[in-house]
């Protein structure tokens, strides 16, 4: 398996594009014209959003063009098979890490990313990898909730425990 140049550019093109139709459409509830007082709160994301918007389809629109006079050389390779291994190793821990921060906290989130990425990437050994995933995990803890008094995402924790 490997993924073409022009694949990639038509992805980034849809995603920046679909911000640029999210920022847009987004401003609308903020009205996007003007007041006797000056532009309504939505009036510069809207356009701004517009001006990405359109950016994006001439983008698209560009690779298209560059596919029809150039051929073959525009679908040359952006990523080897093994580099899309190696890609998917680092950004599918981080992606799941990201779920589970959200549904049980941080403290466990992080705690448990730590562990597989040591344990599975950096090759520690589990107790080793426990270790550090806990450790930071308290680290944490103590950093920002007893020192900077800045409380964290803690997920069903807080209930269980009856913090906050």
């Amino acid at each position: 398996m490997h993924i073409k140049r022009i694949h990639m550019e038509l992805v980034a093109a849809t995603l920046t594009a679909g911000i640029g139709l999210l920022a847009a459409t987004g401003s609308l509830d903020l009205g996007v014209g003007w007041e006797s007082s000056g532009p309504q709160p939505g009036y510069f994301p809207f356009y701004v959003g517009l001006i990405v918007l359109l950016a994006s389809v001439a983008s698209a629109a560009q690779t298209l063009f560059a596919l029809r006079r150039h051929g073959e050389k525009r679908r040359e390779i952006f990523l080897e098979a093994e580099q899309v291994r190696r890609l998917a190793s680092f950004f599918l821990p981080m992606a799941v890490f990201v779920v589970v921060a959200i549904q049980l906290g941080l403290y466990v989130g992080s705690a448990l990313y730590l562990f597989y990425v040591s344990w599975r990437q950096g090759k520690y050994h589990p107790l080793a990898a426990v270790s550090l995933g806990l450790g930071f995990a308290m680290a944490l803890y103590l950093i920002f909730e007893i020192v900077f008094q800045i409380p964290l995402h803690k997920g069903p924790l807080e209930n269980m425990f009856g913090v906050y």
